[in-house]
């Protein structure tokens, strides 16, 4: 369903982003990321460059290779496009991310080796979303775990809610399931 018709307006910014996942023959997972940023009319930062209407302002690439646990075994970035000159030196810190669970708490994980001027605000951008683009690229990621807890995707969304319909037929063992902490709680 598409969205209603809007008010008359003009365009002024693009932003593209694009995540794709892939199985590596050597059984380890790479997940890529782009960001292109672009406008449709000519522009200047002064003090920089001036942009013509199409050409991206940023044009920006990482690949974050996990194992099957999600630790991230490496991370490549390259920047085609920055406007400004100390842009690629935000490279380099990326490389912290190694050895880091792509999880619960990933946004806290980013902020802490990236966060503020540690880092680039579009490189954190593309890594938030990532950890989703990982989890749908790994099938097995659906699975039940074997400890008897539920798939980490139970619960946090409306369509797998434990208590809705879904749930019910695609993991109806897991139907109206509660923590254990939550049992017996008033």
């Amino acid at each position: 369903m598409p969205l209603p018709a809007p008010q008359p307006r003009t365009s002024m910014h693009t932003r593209r982003v694009e995540y794709r996942g892939f199985h590596r023959e050597d059984g380890l997972w790479d997940i890529e990321g782009t960001l292109h940023d672009s406008k449709p009319h000519s522009f200047e930062i002064e003090g920089e460059r001036r942009w013509e209407a199409g050409e991206p302002v940023h044009h920006m690439h990482l690949r974050v290779t996990v194992d099957n646990t999600m630790v991230i075994r490496d991370i490549v970035v390259a920047m085609d496009a920055h406007p400004h000159g100390p842009c690629p030196q935000a490279m380099a810190p990326m490389q912290g991310l190694v050895g880091e669970v792509l999880g619960k708490g990933w946004r806290h994980t980013i902020q802490r080796h990236l966060g503020g001027v540690q880092g680039c605000t579009h490189l954190r951008e593309l890594l938030f979303n990532l950890a989703t683009a990982a989890f749908q690229t790994r099938s097995d990621s659906f699975a039940p775990p074997s400890d008897g807890t539920p798939p980490v995707h139970l619960g946090q969304c409306l369509a797998w809610d434990f208590n809705g319909p879904v749930v019910e037929k695609v993991y109806p063992m897991f139907f109206r399931w509660q923590p254990r902490a939550a049992v017996g709680k008033a």
